[in-house]
């Protein structure tokens, strides 16, 4: 259970609305009038809350819980305990996403809009219907913002900065040189638009690059806290559509990021790479400037990407090679060791 001092419960839920709200199935011979009053994981569920299986290492805790109700596969119907009612779906995570949204949905209201006393917002600013504005905030000339946006505490919007509507930009945050869309939430601390590490090398002294270009940040993205991307040098830094970017990631100048990729954190993109759509990239991952990263392939974590990676292609280990490859070496290299210690 969430803890409440933290996380306000919405409602409880009888099962067939959650069955409606997450699309799931459950058999008629169900008590579809049920109420679940919570969320819970398996092993600590109890008999009004529900719980989810999505991944089968955690089988054991769905054999044993107490849950009143789980999201499972149909593959899991059969090892269901006797009490506990079943939400079938192929997809068990993403429906309990859905569920949990419903029991704890988003404290923020467009309806209980302020603007703070505090913050700095100049004259030429336009500021649409609905917008929250935290203490502290700073915000330059000719910003633009949509309706229904929250900017939290402490954070600096720098001038002709465009920023959409539905918009949540978190405490402590840096927007210059920025065109933001619509329903973009950046969590605390990014910083978004600075100049990039661009500079002419000189044994005289290093000659920087004015950094001429922008951050478009599309629909839906999602920006981690203390992410930062750099505008570009003249080309635009780019992050499409539904991209989510986890925590302390680095995006070079000029690096395009297509729609619906997966950025997990401490990832170091160097500039001018090209990231195509679906793309899924693990923890601590480095890329190389100038490569192009194709469509939904996969990068494993703390691969060191130094070439193109073709679409839909899954690379492991530094330098990163093709999964196949990459495990070939690692059981080459185990019966060198092996035979090396025989000899």
């Amino acid at each position: 259970m969430a803890d409440s001092r933290f996380f306000k419960k919405f409602k409880d839920f009888s099962v067939a609305e959650i069955a409606e709200i997450s699309g799931c199935e459950f058999s008629d011979a169900v008590d579809s009038a049920f109420v679940l009053d919570d969320v819970a994981p398996l092993n600590t569920a109890k008999e009004n809350h529900l719980s989810f299986l999505d991944n089968v290492k955690y089988k054991e805790d769905f054999l044993s819980t107490k849950a009143g109700a789980c999201f499972i596969s149909p593959a899991m119907e059969e090892f269901a305990p006797a009490d506990t009612i079943c939400l079938i779906t192929p997809t068990p995570y993403k429906s309990y996403a859905l569920a949990a949204q419903a029991f704890y949905p988003e404290k923020y209201s467009p309806a209980n809009a302020i603007i703070a006393e505090t913050a700095a917002i100049d004259k030429t600013a336009d500021i649409g219907a609905s917008v929250t504005i935290g203490h502290h905030v700073t915000i330059g000339r000719n910003v633009e913002i949509g309706e229904h946006t929250r900017i939290e505490s402490n954070t600096v919007i720098e001038d002709n900065v465009k920023i959409g509507s539905y918009c949540r930009i978190g405490s402590n945050v840096t927007l210059s040189h920025a065109l933001v869309a619509d329903y973009v939430r950046l969590y605390p601390g990014v910083r978004v638009g600075q100049d990039g590490f661009g500079f002419a090398i000189s044994p005289t002294g290093h000659v920087k690059v004015p950094q001429l270009g922008r951050v478009i940040l599309e629909d839906h993205v999602e920006i981690g806290a203390n992410t930062t991307i750099d505008r570009g040098a003249g080309p635009d830094t780019v992050i499409g559509q539904g991209t989510w970017i986890d925590n302390l990631v680095q995006i070079g100048h000029n690096v395009r990021i297509g729609r619906g990729c997966v950025i997990v954190a401490q990832v170091g993109i160097s500039g001018s790479a090209k990231i195509e759509d679906y793309v899924a990239i693990g923890g601590q991952v480095g890329i190389a400037g100038h490569i192009t990263v194709g469509m939904g392939a996969r990068i494993g974590a703390q691969a060191g990407v130094i070439s193109d990676v073709p679409g839909g292609q899954e690379y492991l280990g530094s330098p990163a090679f093709p999964k196949s490859q990459f495990f070939r070496q690692v059981a080459a290299l185990n019966r060198l060791i092996k035979k090396k210690k025989h000899d």
